[in-house]
């Protein structure tokens, strides 16, 4: 398969294995094309539920025309991780097995916790131009990931696409000054597939890990101005001139 830009592409498999505490195992398959990382296919649902139509709660920050997409790219893709979740006990454990090229991660989490990190998967990589620029971070996408490694994986990647603004001769952000406002366009986006998803279920590990996410973007875009932010800079002391004495 070759891009339009002349790139060789294939695909990045991602398995997520939920092991329930029922007994039962529910498998989700996630195809990503490289190297845009951008999502191949979800298997259609149809007929797609009212709450994926781009009017219905809208994100106020959305560029996009209802009169052109009919539907939310994030929640057209993500009708069947909704359903399958919409039982599911949030704070419940199960054995969660996340299965890439690269290798496969297991751990016993909360459902909320692990949906939450499948979620954001296809939150980034369905074609949302806002959400579009998180994509990056697939690459090395972390299951489960704390919110200091979250941190430190975003910022990086921040930084490295101003590097790249710069080599295109885009005016780049080196001293983090729009980083808050990028993770608040991520807050909105988040805030409202909350109010989405509240229409189709009251309860549940997919309305609740849209939550967890949303929590996260807040958190993140204020990082840069408390101490965590500090904390790592102290990691780079080795790059960094001796002080005096």
């Amino acid at each position: 398969m070759v891009s339009s830009a002349g790139v060789k592409s294939s695909i990045h498999p991602i398995t997520y294995r939920f092991h329930f505490p029922t007994g039962e195992i529910k498998e989700f398959h996630v195809a990503l094309e490289c190297p845009s990382m951008s999502l191949h296919k979800v298997p259609p649902v149809t007929p797609l539920p009212a709450w994926t139509e781009l009017a219905h709660h809208q994100c106020p920050n959305c560029p996009l025309s209802a009169d052109l997409h009919a539907r939310c790219p994030i929640a057209e893709n993500l009708v069947g991780v909704v359903e399958a979740f919409a039982d599911v006990f949030s704070y419940d454990e199960s054995d969660v097995e996340v299965i890439t090229p690269s290798r496969t991660v297991s751990a016993r989490v909360k459902n909320t916790h692990a949906a939450g990190s499948l979620i954001g998967i296809y939150m980034v990589t369905s074609g949302c131009p806002i959400m579009d620029k998180m994509r990056p971070m697939v690459l090395t996408h972390l299951p489960f990931a704390t919110t200091e490694e979250s941190v430190y994986r975003s910022v990086s990647m921040y930084l490295l696409a101003q590097y790249f603004r710069s080599k295109n001769g885009c005016a780049p952000d080196w001293d983090l000054k729009e980083f808050a406002a990028f993770y608040h366009g991520v807050h909105l986006v988040n805030q409202a597939m909350v109010k989405r998803l509240t229409t189709f279920v009251e309860k549940g590990a997919a309305l609740n890990a849209v939550v967890l996410l949303n929590c996260f973007a807040s958190a993140t875009r204020r990082v840069i101005s408390q101490e965590r932010f500090q904390e790592i800079e102290q990691m780079f002391n080795a790059h960094l001139p001796a002080s005096p004495g």
